[in-house]
């Protein structure tokens, strides 16, 4: 462990990594990060499932480099005990603006706004490894600091798992 996180690594026989991070006090997940290899064997970047990305390029270079605009909309899923969550950050309409549907054929989550300035699909890869289904009742979203806050209970999942 260090400051105040316990790291954990897996290695897969498929070839697949997958790290995770753990806040030591509260046993919440930080960090869910897969890697795998490429065709020709050599590993390729992690990509971030759970967590923010941490800083990777030191601030003289950072400062030379194209930057994406800080008002732009941030997706970021932060899950909870209870339920898968994702928080996007600057969207800045009220709550009656946002719509959330699920895509049953392509297995993902659809957010839009009714002034059609923003529109996003992801999916659940937690269900999509366990084969369960994505059910709508477990979809919820609130709006505040304008952030839009979706989460998926997953308590009905491992409900669903174990029956």
């Amino acid at each position: 462990s260090y400051a105040g996180k316990r790291k954990v690594h897996y290695l897969f026989s498929d070839g697949k990594e997958m790290a995770e991070e753990y806040d030591i006090k509260t046993d919440e997940l930080i960090v869910r990060k897969w890697r795998v290899k490429n065709a020709l064997g050599a590993q390729r970047q992690w990509e971030i499932e759970v967590g923010e990305p941490g800083p990777s390029i030191s601030g003289a270079q950072e400062s030379q480099l194209i930057k994406e605009n800080s008002s732009n909309p941030v997706f970021v899923r932060k899950d909870t005990k209870t339920c898968f969550q994702w928080r996007i950050r600057n969207l800045p309409y009220p709550k009656e603006v946002y719509s959330l549907s699920v895509e049953q054929t392509e297995r993902c989550c659809i957010v839009r706004t009714s002034n059609k300035k923003y529109f996003k699909k992801f999916s659940i890869p937690d269900l999509d490894r366990s084969q369960l289904p994505l059910d709508s009742s477990a979809i919820s979203f609130a709006h505040a600091n304008n952030t839009l806050i979706i989460s998926v209970s997953s308590v009905k999942f491992t409900t669903d798992l174990w029956s």
